[in-house]
């Protein structure tokens, strides 16, 4: 059992959780949580830490069993958790990200990202994009980072299903996607047509921008369209998750339609 902070694997997992250079550099960020653990895809899990009060119920000892895991003490692990209440158990997990091309070659819904600050509302953004189906996300190099520890709780899983990247030519991106016949959509304060007035059923991509400044000036201008989310009373811009999974589910409720017949889909209509 591991007693001490200095002890160099503590230290490493300490880093990562804390440093965002670090985790680039070594390629590896911590999921923490029963849940994060345990949907952790085989080929990226390098090593589990357990608390040594942590209390597992059958199917989580079943899934341990055989795996690389370190029991470290219940300071240790204390120290090491980024929750207020830790669950007892973490892991070292190695990144992966496809390739800009791949990632684009493999759909044709998308959100692009621009300089998104707030962990949070990327956590909420992985996880309603893949609620609603979307194929992948991309994000311009000044996004918050995606393995920052808050995004990958608020992620509940979706980080490993939601293919994403960093790209270093936003621009660059959306005009390969326009040579594809994908359409470039913002919600913007110069919006004229609601966005469910839109054909949101054929390859498209969502801008979403920075929450206090919204889109530069510069990515805007390179949406094919600008739309509207109605509002009543004196409110002028939405919480950016919220504006996103508007725009991502009448995309899935179009899309749904037009596969099934029905104007419908599940529980939630817009």
């Amino acid at each position: 059992m591991i007693t001490s902070l200095s002890n160099v694997q503590i230290r490493h997992v300490s880093m990562l959780q804390k440093k965002s250079r670090y985790r680039m550099q070594e390629g590896q960020f911590v999921a923490e949580g029963v849940k994060m653990v345990m949907e952790t895809p085989e080929g990226l899990l390098d090593r589990i830490y357990i608390s040594e009060d942590f209390q597992a119920d059958p199917e989580v000892k079943a899934w341990l069993k055989g795996k690389d895991r370190e029991v470290v003490s219940s300071k240790v692990f204390k120290a090491l958790s980024m929750t207020q209440t830790p669950q007892g158990i973490l892991a070292v997990v190695k990144m992966h990200q496809p390739s800009p091309e791949t990632l684009l070659s493999s759909g044709s819904s998308f959100l692009i990202l621009e300089t998104l600050q707030d962990p949070g509302n990327l956590g909420t953004i992985l996880r309603t994009a893949e609620g609603a189906g979307m194929d992948g996300i991309f994000m311009n190099k000044t996004c918050v980072d995606i393995y920052n520890p808050k995004v990958v709780r608020s992620t509940m899983g979706s980080l490993y299903r939601m293919p994403f990247v960093y790209v270093d030519d936003l621009h660059g991106l959306m005009s390969k996607m326009k040579s594809r016949g994908i359409r470039l959509y913002a919600a913007h304060l110069k919006g004229k047509n609601n966005y469910y007035d839109e054909d949101l059923s054929r390859p498209c991509a969502f801008l979403i921008g920075n929450e206090a400044n919204g889109l530069s000036d510069e990515t805007a201008a390179m949406a094919d369209v600008y739309v509207k989310i109605p509002m009543s009373g004196q409110v002028e811009s939405l919480n950016a998750a919220m504006a996103a999974g508007i725009l991502m589910y009448e995309m899935r409720r179009q899309k749904v339609t037009i596969q099934t017949g029905k104007s419908n889909d599940s529980a939630i209509v817009l």
